[in-house]
């Protein structure tokens, strides 16, 4: 997969939020590079845990689909 890349919009929001979390939980003031830094490395090491988990749960949501699809044609076939 990769690193994660956002637009230039999203990584300023992102970059916000980290910022003012530091300044608020942590009574810290972090630099934009800092930021941006810390940024960079979550979306790369802890970014594919996301990632996965969210394939995860849309493959459990495919799967609940399918099944009430194939009950649905099951159903129609019985009518035959």
């Amino acid at each position: 997969m990769g690193r994660v890349e956002f637009s230039e919009e999203e990584k300023a929001q992102i970059v916000q939020k980290i910022k003012a979390y530091f300044r608020k939980e942590l009574e810290e003031e972090i630099g934009q590079f800092d930021a941006e830094f810390l940024l960079d490395f979550f979306s790369r090491e802890v970014g594919p845990y996301f990632y996965n988990h969210g394939l995860k749960d849309a493959a459990v949501i495919f799967d609940l689909q399918c099944d009430r699809a194939k009950e649905e044609i099951y159903a129609k076939e019985e009518f035959l």
